[in-house]
């Protein structure tokens, strides 16, 4: 399974602001939100908590793959393109209740499976 390049995993941490998740449904027509409910699970996976997905949860269901993109308080931008999991239970599930804020439901956990990264156009993985 790939992972994170080091470069990338570092960076996560500085990570500001919301990421914006991408994802598109069958059509091929993107649907991008912002989502501050974020975090590394492993090297291989990033977590998006589902508190308020409408379209986005249409597209995880046709079977989308998805983008996360993500700025550093350097302003370095970097994309993680993969395959995404959907969970309702389980250890990424049970860990996303954990820095979920109390405040929001936390209907699931959104696993972006790490395929290609990216440094603005400058491609680590």
């Amino acid at each position: 399974m790939p992972a994170l390049p080091e470069e990338t995993s570092k960076a996560w941490e500085n990570h500001k602001g919301p990421v914006i998740l991408t994802t598109v449904n069958k059509e091929s027509i993107p649907n991008s939100i912002y989502a501050t409910c974020v975090s590394k699970y492993d090297e291989e996976t990033l977590v998006v908590a589902n508190n308020y997905f409408s379209k986005t949860m249409e597209n995880i269901k046709a079977g989308s793959k998805a983008t996360i993109l993500f700025i550093t308080g350097e302003n370095t931008s970097y994309q993680v393109k993969g395959s995404i999991e959907y969970h309702t239970q389980g250890p990424l599930f049970d860990d996303m209740k954990k820095w979920n804020p109390e405040k929001h439901p936390g209907h699931g956990a959104t696993a972006l499976k790490v395929e290609e990264v990216y440094k603005g156009a400058e491609k680590l993985l």
